[in-house]
């Protein structure tokens, strides 16, 4: 008798234990990197091993709707996700990780990150940016030798007539450009970051004495408000460079400023909007954070297609920029889950 109860008592744990597994991790932070170079751990970094490595996320988790498998904490309550670079990549595994029966992410922070091209006007190499507004690139195009003599280059809004006009055309279908993130949470995360020693690397130093005009590009990394611009073409230069500050300062309607040039933040956003509407996240509690690796133009004096095709001379002080300041959000977050959970946070002062 006591044995057959012995027995159904066991069996009856393992059926809790079983019923457990199979609920929906309730993840606190999603860590959102695009590439790696090589393996997650041990070698030359990309954007996701310092994560995998500081963060300790020692689990594996298979995902096939995604580009790499996932990675987890021993308690589940934090995910890594490599989405693949391009925006095609970040929207489809975006969605595929907002869908996976597997994840309760009602309640989680996204912590989106990775290096980036820097605009030089308003910051360093190395550098970091909280943004405000992720802006995407859907436009008309005409190659500039056919355009106006008059017109800085050949990009402009659908249904517009040229390039930069002074409002968005009514028509205009791709409002959706602009995704404006949650300002409270983005003041929050730079206020906690904004003195952040960011450090620095010799070589990048001398780098930067070349951008003369430039102030804000000689100096030292730090931490900024500023937003980010992405698009499927991989573009460079000094003119490309005014051609995203002036899309940037239309579609955000004079309230943004293009610092951080990318190819999947408005995939990520666009994701992210489609799963809030269907209950699977929540958009307030969404950030992005672009780290300088190589400006978006050229030194004075010297020519673009140079620049473009140089090795980028910033990638290891913006990926450890990326977790320098990432992580003091992140912590910040985890340390005070109940309130975090309760409430998105906001800066204080």
């Amino acid at each position: 008798m006591r044995l057959r109860l012995f027995f159904a008592l066991l069996a009856l744990m393992v059926g809790v234990a079983e019923a457990q597994q199979t609920k929906p991790w309730p993840v606190r932070a999603v860590i959102v990197v695009t590439f790696e170079i090589g393996k997650d751990t041990g070698d030359l970094p990309g954007e996701f091993q310092l994560w995998v490595e500081r963060e300790k996320l020692t689990e594996i988790v298979e995902f096939p709707g995604g580009a790499h498998p996932l990675r987890t904490n021993a308690e589940h309550t934090v995910i890594g996700m490599l989405s693949g670079t391009t925006l095609v990549n970040a929207t489809a595994s975006m969605m595929a990780l907002g869908l996976d029966p597997r994840f309760d992410l009602t309640h989680s922070y996204f912590l989106i990150n990775g290096i980036a091209g820097v605009d030089p006007k308003y910051a360093s190499i190395g550098s970091a940016a909280w943004a405000k507004y992720v802006v995407g690139d859907v436009a008309r195009e005409i190659d500039s030798r056919e355009a106006p003599k008059e017109w800085p280059y050949g990009i402009f809004p659908v249904k517009a007539h040229e390039p930069n006009p002074k409002t968005l055309p009514n028509a205009d279908p791709f409002k959706s450009n602009a995704y404006p993130l949650n300002a409270g949470l983005v003041d929050w995360a730079y206020s906690l970051t904004k003195d952040l020693n960011l450090g620095d690397d010799p070589a990048v130093a001398k780098f930067r004495k070349d951008f003369v005009g430039y102030p804000e590009a000689i100096r030292p990394p730090f931490v900024l408000i500023g937003d980010s611009f992405a698009s499927d073409y991989y573009w460079h230069g000094k003119i490309m460079t005014g051609y995203a500050e002036d899309w940037v300062n239309l579609y955000t309607q004079g309230n943004g400023r293009f610092v951080m040039t990318n190819m999947e933040d408005s995939g990520f956003m666009e994701a992210i909007a489609r799963l809030a509407a269907m209950k699977r996240v929540d958009a307030r509690r969404v950030m992005v954070l672009r780290t300088g690796s190589n400006y978006s133009m050229q030194r004075p004096g010297h020519e673009a297609v140079e620049s473009v095709t140089a090795p980028y001379i910033g990638t290891k002080l913006a990926l450890e920029s990326a977790w320098l300041c990432g992580s003091v959000a992140l912590h910040n977050l985890l340390t005070h889950w109940d309130a975090a959970y309760a409430k998105v946070p906001v800066a204080t002062n």
